[in-house]
């Protein structure tokens, strides 16, 4: 995968940095978001496909991105369909982490060393260097939520994956923001991976990952996996953690 194309990680993070204080809005649950960015990136590239409300590699090779393989690497290993709510639950300390520093890299923001905490921890702060970037991002969320036009998958994947980890009232504040929120709420409804996944992130936070959703319609058969009648018993996926590689350090 290449470079030309922010992957929706990536600009679901750009969209929570918040540009006056350098900190991340929905710190609690962006990690399940940035997770969930990841299946529905993975989906849109081929690697994985919605099976009921689990989720099936459908090919293995790499996109070519370090973060992503390393999550479709997980997902391979389990062998079979994982419930989205369990691959999203499990454990993710760091991966906010993990995309900043990330992010660093590719030149979208710069680590601001920031004051201490409690005088003793340092904190450290991210400034994006390509505000252009960003605003065209928000943008293309503004123009879906003013105009009422279906957006393109990845516009509503992202408008769907915000609005499941709170950035609704960051991004559209206040009494003025509610009908933007509201829009940008049923945004979710135009595309099935990302609602299948923002449902995922939501249940988690709300603490009923162990009942089984009914997944959207999606029209696609993935070869070989688990039937949607079995994916309904609600047999819970074996536990493992995904941290990988990740960094074990957030974000403050």
């Amino acid at each position: 995968m290449g470079r030309s194309r922010r992957t929706i990680p990536e600009e679901l993070l750009l969209l929570a940095l918040d540009p006056a204080t350098g900190t991340t809005a929905q710190p609690q649950s962006l990690d399940l978001g940035l997770a969930g960015a990841q299946l529905v990136e993975l989906a849109l590239a081929g690697r994985i496909a919605p099976d009921g409300d689990r989720i099936a590699v459908v090919l293995p090779r790499p996109t070519g991105d370090p973060t992503l393989d390393s999550a479709l690497e997980l997902l391979r290993r389990r062998g079979s369909p994982v419930r989205a709510v369990h691959w999203i639950g499990g454990p993710r300390l760091g991966l906010r982490q993990t995309y900043l520093t990330h992010l660093e890299r590719c030149g979208m923001v710069h680590a601001v060393a920031g004051q201490k905490m409690c005088g003793v921890l340092p904190t450290t702060r991210y400034q994006a260097t390509e505000t252009a970037i960003s605003r065209e991002i928000r943008a293309r969320l503004d123009n879906a939520i003013r105009t009422g036009v279906p957006p393109d998958p990845r516009t509503a994947a992202l408008a769907a994956l915000a609005h499941a980890v709170g950035l609704g009232k960051h991004l559209y504040p206040g009494n003025e923001g509610r009908s933007s929120r509201s829009r940008l709420r049923d945004l979710i409804r135009h595309d099935p991976m990302g609602g299948l996944v923002a449902h995922a992130v939501m249940d988690v936070q709300n603490g009923v990952a162990a009942q089984p959703r009914r997944a959207p319609a999606t029209g696609r058969q993935v070869a070989g996996a688990r039937p949607t009648a079995e994916a309904a018993t609600g047999v819970p996926a074996q536990s493992a953690s995904v941290s990988g590689n990740m960094a074990r350090v957030g974000a403050r």
